[in-house]
């Protein structure tokens, strides 16, 4: 008689299991874009996309709290969906001695540009920036969103400027 609840048990957690896989999505593919590393470059593609601007995640492996994005926030469909849309959106590693050229022209190595120019100690780092590659600082994120309504509301406080009035928290509570 134990065999029938067990196998619905089972049955139940395979069906919830899969619902939960459906709902996500790689952020590798589905968040991030693909770039040879030429951000003064990207910003053109931006502004022929009629995107907002940039969006980079400084991240750096073994990190906890990147993880957590990558795993909980960035692959959410709506979360990719709606920062595609309005952002080209690329991954620094803080570590990488990857050659990239900055928003200025300039070659530089990863992690020097993210010491060096934006000062990423810590990660992850969620950094903006407009069509002319100035960096929003009003809008860093630096840690995790607490969750993806959060991490939403960052990206209208971007897109609708808000920055240029008051600052995130005072948007995010606005919004409640």
């Amino acid at each position: 008689m134990l065999v029938k609840p067990l196998s619905a048990i089972l049955l139940l957690v395979v069906v919830w299991t899969s619902a939960v896989a459906a709902e996500s999505r790689d952020p590798g593919q589905y968040f991030f874009n693909e770039t040879f590393g030429n951000f003064r470059e990207e910003l053109q593609t931006a502004r022929a996309e009629g995107k907002q601007g940039i969006l980079l995640m400084f991240e750096m492996d073994e990190c906890p709290f990147c993880h957590y994005m990558k795993t909980r926030i960035l692959n959410q469909p709506e979360v990719q969906d709606y920062f595609r849309e309005h952002f080209l959106i690329f991954p620094v590693d803080i570590e990488g001695d990857i050659e990239i050229t900055d928003f200025n022209g300039k070659t530089t190595s990863m992690k020097d540009f993210a010491l060096q120019q934006y000062r990423v100690r810590a990660t992850p780092v969620f950094a903006f920036f407009d069509l002319d590659g100035n960096y929003i600082k009003q809008a860093r994120l630096t840690g995790k969103a607490n969750n993806k309504e959060e991490f939403l509301l960052l990206g209208r406080y971007v897109v609708e400027r808000a920055y240029e009035n008051e600052p995130f928290t005072r948007f995010k509570r606005a919004q409640r």
